[in-house]
């Protein structure tokens, strides 16, 4: 009950922000479309939000959330732990920052070769050193939501995206309206909405009862320990993150697919950050706890809990993704500069993508099982392994597909990495194997999906001269997400996927 009502939480205000941020990207369709600022600030946000994955909720958070849940649980210091790796933590990214700033044509170039030469280039040079020092703000803010999470307080951290959101809107519509640059708008919003996300959570750390502040950084026991825990993380995250670099190095070869993809992105990220990084977050603490104090059941229970909860959430999206990316696209993102040949390329990317989005959950799901025993190096292993096949999977098929071999690396990649982590994970005894429940409702959760996918079909086939209409198409959308919806519900109760009583005991927070 505990697990549900954390993913929950989290789960709302995540899909809150991703509402928000759909807001913002269709704004800046209208306003960029996929032209030269609109490519530019996709690579320049690209580069903090990058090292973000190695500072803040990627490698650092991994070490440090079940180090400091232990020592949480033992009264041995969590909050003198927490301020030491603030401090570390905060002097090596004010270097890098620095660093950089000094080197950002360089950084451009390594994720957007293909830019060298044109507008785009010079435009993201320009909005990277404008928005790298955000990944200074959002680390803190990240090592600091650690801290309320290990205390199941999910609600501040849950918040902060949508600050982020709310300023991005708002520099749009003033740039817009006022006839300036929209582009260096969205760009000074980034660090903006940085030190906003951090003065929120720091506050809401301050009213938890944690006094975590900077202090002179010191290299302590307990740091080196950190570090040798974060280091195989950080090489998974930048891993991960050469995948990343590897699709948009593609993308830069073919104009405007930078943005289809950045699109396309969105869209999927919409489940994934709702369900998938939402059960992260709240099960790798609740894996710490549990495995930490040798209740291997309830370790179990929650691990597989989260599997099924993850499964039920994310299976109809990926379907739907599938089936009705044309629709999905069209409404959310066609007007004003994005064209409908934009659609089309997009919509292709959001259906390959949607392929892959049960790994990518999956993952999720799986990863907290190593992270919560303090085993960071096999993922890494793994990671490595999942690199390589994105590569050569991305490069090879360039030739042949364009721009949507990065898309198919992606998904495909995802699968790998997620079958090596569920591989590896069969050997860590019963904590992590699927119980009797599980292994009943995969295949009805799955066939449940399948028939919502079909009647969605149907369903978009019906409603495709009213989706086409101007005005008419919202609500039109809105009506074939709802008989979507409808029908997954009926099909999964008739078939036994899940119970409404289960549902309604999930919600209840007492």
């Amino acid at each position: 009950m505990r697990l549900a009502s954390g993913v929950f939480t989290v789960g709302m205000w995540t899909l809150l922000s991703r509402v928000l941020g759909f807001v913002r990207d269709v704004l800046i369709a209208a306003w960029l479309g996929t032209g030269a600022a609109h490519q530019a600030f996709v690579a320049a946000f690209t580069l903090p939000n990058l090292f973000r994955r190695f500072f803040a909720e990627g490698a650092f958070n991994m070490a440090f959330v079940p180090l400091f849940a232990k020592k949480l649980e033992a009264g041995e210091g969590a909050e003198r732990f927490a301020s030491d790796a603030l401090s570390v933590l905060v002097a090596i990214l004010i270097v890098l920052t620095a660093l950089a700033h000094v080197l950002m044509p360089a950084l451009i170039y390594a994720q957007v070769s293909g830019f060298a030469g044109t507008e785009r280039f010079d435009l993201a040079v320009a909005y990277g050193r404008i928005t790298f020092p955000y990944i200074l703000f959002i680390s803190v803010a990240a090592l600091l939501s650690g801290v309320l999470n290990a205390t199941r307080r999910f609600a501040a951290a849950a918040a902060a995206p949508v600050v982020l959101n709310i300023l991005f809107i708002g520099a749009i519509v003033f740039a817009g309206l006022s006839g300036r640059d929209v582009g260096r708008a969205l760009a000074w919003a980034v660090p903006v909405a940085g030190v906003c996300q951090m003065a929120l959570v720091w506050v809401a750390a301050r009213r938890a009862g944690f006094d975590i502040r900077l202090r002179r950084p010191r290299w302590t026991p307990e740091m080196k320990r950190l570090a040798v825990i974060a280091a195989p993380a950080a090489l998974a995250g930048g891993v991960m993150q050469v995948n990343l670099l590897i699709g948009r190095q593609v993308a830069s070869w073919f104009d405007g697919a930078v943005s289809w993809l950045y699109n396309a992105d969105r869209l999927y990220q919409l489940p994934l950050g709702v369900v998938g990084i939402a059960i992260g977050i709240v099960l790798l603490p609740e894996l710490a706890r549990r495995l930490q104090g040798g209740d291997t059941a309830g370790g179990r229970a929650a691990f597989n809990r989260a599997t099924e909860m993850a499964l039920v959430l994310t299976l109809p999206a990926a379907v739907a993704l599938v089936v009705i990316p044309g629709p999905l696209v069209s409404v959310l993102f066609e007007r004003g500069a994005f064209r409908p040949e934009d659609t089309a390329r997009t919509a292709l990317a959001v259906a390959i993508y949607g392929l892959g989005l049960p790994a990518f959950v999956l993952q999720k799901v799986t990863q907290p099982l190593y992270f919560a025993r303090e085993d960071t190096r096999t993922p890494f292993r793994m990671a490595v392994v999942a690199m390589v096949v994105n590569a050569v999977v991305a490069i090879g098929l360039a030739p042949f597909i364009g721009f949507v071999s990065a898309a198919v690396a992606t998904s495909v990649a995802g699968w790998v990495m997620y079958l090596l982590l569920w591989r590896g994970a069969r050997g860590m005894g019963d904590a992590a194997r699927a119980d009797g429940r599980l292994k009943r409702r995969v295949w009805r959760i799955a066939a449940a999906s399948v028939l919502m996918g079909a009647g969605l079909l149907c369903a978009a086939w019906l409603l495709a001269p009213v989706l086409s209409l101007p005005g008419w198409r919202y609500p039109g959308l809105v009506l074939l997400v709802a008989a979507g919806m409808a029908g997954y519900g009926l099909a999964g109760r008739m078939l036994g996927a899940f119970r409404l009583s289960e549902l309604r005991g999930a919600l209840r927070r007492g």
